[in-house]
């Protein structure tokens, strides 16, 4: 007798063979959860960056009155706008770890997915003609393997259609992490550290991609280059972002 219920598409089989597993805490994900990436019990613990942001980095402020979160009303950015998809706390703090250091890079597809849902009229109202991500040293970059800021601009470029341009800007000083450092090291770590190649391409408005926003400080050192080059129009976009302090 036919069994009904032995009855798959070949998506589901395929899914059993390869099952997606939740970004935050490693469990396998049921098929009817695999597009949303995330388990639900992290997806109560994740915060998706709101509509209530810094209209300059992207932040959550407190009010919608405040226009401007606290660390940009005393800095000046190089970049014209900033966005972000989750609030780097809670499981995404495990999530970017295990994406930049334990070769996780299945998880940029799903956020290039969630970049794409969440920001795609941002990026087409502003002529976004290219995607460029914050480069890694190159020894480093063999070292680990990949650059988990390139992995998401290649699944960002692939999901949305917009090219993504590898190498575009390159780091040609082995800076120490910034995490830790006050905003005037950052500023120093990253003097010098990044050269543009370009490629003779001429571009008007760039996106510029990495993991984790903090002060901005590697997105101005970043768009400073790109400026110089001659790109007037330079958006950021991260996966993760702090809070205002």
């Amino acid at each position: 007798m036919y069994n009904k219920r032995a009855r798959r598409d070949g998506k589901e089989d395929m899914y059993l063979l390869y099952p997606e597993v939740c970004i935050g805490c490693g469990t396998v994900l049921s098929y009817r959860d695999r597009k949303k990436g995330i388990c639900p019990s992290c997806r109560k613990k994740i915060h998706f960056v709101s509509k209530v942001t810094c209209k300059i980095c992207g932040k959550e402020v407190m009010t919608p009155l405040m226009n401007v979160c606290k660390d940009c009303i005393k800095s000046d950015h190089s970049f014209l706008e900033g966005k972000s998809l989750f609030v780097y706390q809670g499981p995404m703090k495990m999530a970017m770890y295990r994406f930049k250091y334990s070769n996780a890079r299945y998880m940029a597809r799903f956020f290039a997915r969630v970049a794409w849902e969440k920001h795609k009229d941002w990026l087409g109202q502003n002529g976004v003609q290219a995607i460029v991500s914050v480069p890694m040293f190159s020894p480093k970059k063999r070292q680990r393997g990949y650059n988990q800021a390139e992995v998401f601009g290649k699944a960002l470029g692939h999901v949305s259609g917009i090219p993504y341009l590898p190498d575009f800007v390159v780091r040609e000083k082995n800076t120490v992490p910034q995490k830790g450092l006050t905003k005037e090291k950052r500023k120093e770590n990253l003097k010098n550290a990044f050269k543009i190649k370009g490629y003779g391409v001429k571009l008007n408005c760039v996106l510029i991609v990495d993991d984790i926003y903090t002060t901005g400080t590697t997105m101005d050192a970043v768009a400073e280059v790109l400026k110089e080059y001659g790109i007037e129009r330079i958006l950021c976009l991260t996966i993760c972002i702090g809070v205002d302090a």
